[in-house]
């Protein structure tokens, strides 16, 4: 089954109008301060946007005009963009999101790295796939889709496409799946970019001796977010099915818990786009899962990644410390912080520009003899 399928997004009429229907008819709960989690203030304002102002059929035309495609991996059917660049002297390029976002992660870099104007700036060809059980690729039928299976899928996917030689690009899960692709095929992995360096203390009180101060406030930073925010990685990695009926049968119910992800910064078109697409594909229970299997991954690999890395870290976002990356990643190229761009964890749609440029000069770097 190794078949490439072209496909278009095409919702039924029926199932907008039962989401609208169901907007309108919401149940809401009692109001409460921020402290007690999202507030009615912030999901009314997204209920009321998502019902009244958001466009699918419109979002759907701009989805639509980039060519996608199926095709069958591991028992499972696996969604995709892939958009070519013109020129011949393109880098294949896989970029993968995570949770709670998607496919619309991406879709504000795509003209940027397919055709970025002056020819001195390298130009990428894209294949950008939902993740497993995510949008158009779910909801999954199997379980065991953690970071090491996803790896294992792109890079057959890669090989089908005819890439032989190709970059990583991630964010979120995507920041802990590109890595392990790299780890995969390091023969064919010329180089791998993420926004987030996922590395932890160990415990071993050696490794806190020496932290500078902003090490210290993004341990500190780290600390407030298990405390205050984690509840949804507990759930999802301890019993995402019991979840999952509210999340399945509420759009508002979906709106809030995934909107509490989302830094209200962030504009309700891209928000809501991001939700819908959960909504209407009705993956919303199938993508938590994600973590449910990464806590119950049986696969440990042995010792850092060796190829090429690079690191685009921006300020409201999950701050990574080079010294505990540096344990786990052997070849770190690239560390680049962007703390005037204001921007947080989807740095690809809130800070394009200095995104794709941060990519292009690491991928240009490792084309350097």
């Amino acid at each position: 089954m190794t078949e490439i399928h072209p496909f278009r997004a095409e919702v039924p009429q029926a199932a907008l109008d039962e989401l609208g229907a169901r907007l309108r008819r919401a149940l809401w709960p009692d109001e409460l301060p921020a402290a007690y989690g999202v507030t009615n203030e912030r999901v009314r304002e997204l209920a009321e946007y998502w019902a009244d102002e958001f466009d699918w059929r419109a979002f759907e035309a701009r989805l639509n005009t980039w060519p996608q495609f199926v095709t069958e991996i591991d028992g499972e059917q696996i969604h995709f963009l892939h958009v070519r660049s013109s020129r011949p002297d393109a880098t294949p390029l896989v970029l993968t999101h995570g949770w709670p976002g998607s496919i619309v992660e991406y879709l504000d870099v795509i003209g940027p790295l397919t055709e970025p104007g002056p020819a001195a700036e390298p130009a990428f060809h894209l294949v950008i796939p939902s993740l497993p059980g995510f949008g158009f690729s779910g909801p999954v039928r199997s379980a065991g889709w953690d970071r090491y299976r996803t790896a294992r899928a792109w890079a057959e996917l890669m090989g089908r496409l005819g890439y032989d030689r190709y970059g990583v690009v991630g964010n979120d899960a995507g920041s802990m799946i590109g890595p392990e692709l790299g780890r995969l095929e390091p023969e064919k992995v010329v180089g791998v970019h993420v926004t987030q360096l996922f590395s932890f203390p160990s415990g071993d009180p050696a490794e806190m001796a020496g932290l500078d101060e902003a090490d210290q406030a993004a341990l500190a930073r780290l600390q407030w977010f298990y405390e205050e925010k984690f509840s949804f990685n507990t759930l999802h990695s301890q019993q995402p099915h019991t979840l999952a009926f509210a999340l399945a049968d509420s759009p508002l119910g979906l709106l809030a818990w995934n909107a509490q992800l989302f830094d209200e910064s962030l504009d309700a078109e891209f928000v809501v786009a991001n939700v819908a697409l959960y909504w209407l594909t009705g993956t919303a229970g199938s993508s938590i899962r994600f973590y449910y299997e990464e806590k119950n991954s049986t696969e440990r690999p042995q010792g850092p990644t060796t190829v090429p890395t690079a690191l685009a870290m921006f300020p409201n976002d999950f701050q990574s410390i080079r010294r505990f990356a540096e344990r786990d990643h052997a070849n770190i190229v690239s560390w680049n912080s962007y703390p005037g761009t204001g921007a947080g964890h989807y740095a690809a749609h809130e800070a394009t520009g200095v995104l794709t440029g941060d990519v292009r000069r690491f991928f240009a770097g490792l084309a350097q003899p």
